[in-house]
């Protein structure tokens, strides 16, 4: 394991986890914060030297990413790390244009431009083939028409990735395009409220005769569904990273909490059923871990993992979620206060089973793969 890079947040620390309740009741994205991940260079982990990144792989910019889960309680704030490598950077480095590579890159690692990839509409996020969101050539423009819901980053981004219909209905019909947040005719909605994650702020995207540039495109015309696909392999491996980190900090916690309170004249780790629930909450952050490690290895090597990262999303998901209720379970009345953060960590885990595809829609995918 690279230790170097689990750590790279760590000196931030104190700076990352100051006045957690105050900014999760306000629900507002701290900027005071954003800066700490900016001078820790975690946003520079997988990105070509060439343009001032650092040219690590896949499984080193997961461990990273875990190591931030584990540092920075503030898991909104490190879902929007996650979101800002991920949704433009990584697709960029990857289809873009040396052009485009060179004027907006260094900023985005940076962290100087904020991003967002707008793929969910209200119709649904999981149908990404039949996007209603249309584009139509217009000579050396595309003009955009339609909405996007649920968008990571969107009221504080200044760059956008449009997934967008340019033919017909089906995964060889879309496109990707590129676009600054204040071209006209494009409005971004205010910050959405929601039960987690509440300082990574959350909106909508409407689109009106919104014209650009052919020269923005990422990837081919029509190549749309690539991008995205190569985009939510690792969106789900970044994001679950995190994951990870946050429950090995919070067994590690619950496990010291449940060494020193005492009931009944011995600590209650001591007692069965809290053990077993300390023991299964080991087990599923073990396994969360192979499956996280196995599958980063497979998409590094270019190998088949699409039940690997079915399996994987819907396995850390559901073990953050049960690990978060039974660290809520065993501090008891504690658990429930919010000046302690363990319901914290439990309203944050609740969504990780819906987005980038619902633990539904995960074991769909399984059950095709097995010709069902």
């Amino acid at each position: 394991m690279n230790d170097d890079l689990f750590h790279l947040a760590t000196p931030w620390a104190e700076q990352l986890n100051a006045g957690l309740q105050e900014s999760d009741t306000a629900g507002a994205f701290p900027l005071d914060k954003w800066k700490a991940i900016q001078e820790s260079g975690i946003l520079r982990t997988p990105f070509d030297p060439k343009l001032g990144g650092d040219g690590r792989s896949l499984p080193d910019t997961m461990r990273a990413l875990e190591g931030l889960g584990y540092t920075s309680r503030d898991a909104g704030l490190s879902f929007s790390t996650s979101t800002q490598i991920v949704s433009v950077g990584i697709p960029m480095q990857r289809f873009g244009s040396p052009e485009l590579k060179n004027r907006y890159l260094p900023n985005i690692m940076a962290g100087d431009l904020i991003t967002a990839h707008a793929i969910t509409e209200e119709s649904g996020g999981s149908d990404a083939t039949n996007i209603a969101t249309v584009a139509h050539r217009d000579g050396d423009d595309y003009v955009v028409n339609g909405s996007k819901m649920f968008i990571t980053n969107a009221p504080i981004a200044d760059l956008f990735l449009l997934y967008v219909r340019t033919g017909k209905a089906g995964p060889f019909g879309l496109t990707t395009l590129l676009v600054e947040a204040d071209t006209p005719g494009l409005t971004v909605g205010p910050v959405m409220d929601k039960i987690g994650l509440r300082t990574s702020p959350i909106g909508t995207l409407e689109f009106n005769e919104l014209r650009i540039p052919a020269a923005h495109r990422i990837g081919a015309h029509g190549a749309g569904f690539l991008v995205l696909d190569y985009v939510m392999k690792r969106e789900v491996l970044f994001g679950f990273s995190l994951t990870l980190g946050e429950m090995t900090r919070r067994l590690e916690e619950t496990v010291a909490f449940a060494k020193r309170r005492t009931q009944f004249g011995q600590p209650i780790g001591k007692f069965q059923a809290i053990s077993h629930k300390l023991a299964d909450m080991k087990m599923r952050i073990e396994t969360a871990r192979k499956w996280l490690t196995d599958t980063g290895a497979k998409v590094e090597a270019g190998q088949d993992a699409a039940f690997d990262l079915a399996a994987t999303k819907t396995i850390v998901s559901e073990a953050n979620l049960q690990t978060a209720l039974d660290a809520v379970q065993i501090h008891g009345g504690r658990g429930v206060l919010t000046e302690f953060g363990i319901e914290r960590e439990l309203r944050n885990s609740i969504a990780g089973t819906i987005y980038s595809g619902s633990s539904e829609i995960q074991r769909n995918r399984i059950a095709t793969l097995m010709g069902l």
